[in-house]
């Protein structure tokens, strides 16, 4: 499926989530689609955009160790090695607005996982949701930068200098 798909089914997704748990579970699963999203570009996407896309790939991995996907799955009363969502990728047809999406999809568990982090009074799902920022906040981060070294390209291209 191609990734503009998949990241359109996060965000719906993440705005069905009502309880704590299932907004955790899709900040795990927006983490994979960075991950995926950018292990992909890494291995097939402009030359000039792989090392970006490798970080992204690599901080996607990082966020999806942030969660403690064995409470995940008790809590949600499923099983924990459930496949994410982003295992369905199998391309990324419009490059700027999966990046666009994406960016917006962390952009958007960042904000539900603040909501969980200031609701709850479970120290677990407390310190859970904040490393669950963080690593959405790094993703978003490297999100950034390869829409920065895009922009950079196609100038670059329109000017006749690449």
């Amino acid at each position: 499926m191609d990734a503009v798909r998949l990241i359109a089914a996060g965000r719906h997704a993440l705005a069905r989530s009502a309880a704590a748990w299932d907004i955790v579970g899709e900040a795990w699963q927006a983490q994979a689609l960075a991950q995926g999203v950018g292990s992909w570009l890494a291995v097939t996407g402009p030359p000039e955009l792989r090392a970006e896309a490798r970080g992204l790939g690599e901080a996607g991995s990082r966020g999806c160790g942030a969660v403690d996907r064995a409470a995940l799955g008790e809590a949600e009363g499923a099983a924990p090695d459930q496949p994410p969502r982003a295992a369905q990728l199998t391309g990324v047809a419009d490059l700027r607005q999966a990046l666009l999406g994406l960016q917006a999809l962390l952009g958007e568990v960042g904000i539900a996982l603040v909501g969980v982090a200031c609701a709850t009074d479970d120290e677990g799902l407390y310190w859970q949701c904040i490393e669950s920022i963080d690593a959405a906040d790094e993703s978003s981060d490297r999100v950034r930068a390869l829409l920065r070294r895009m922009t950079v390209r196609e100038r670059g291209s329109a000017s006749g200098v690449l």
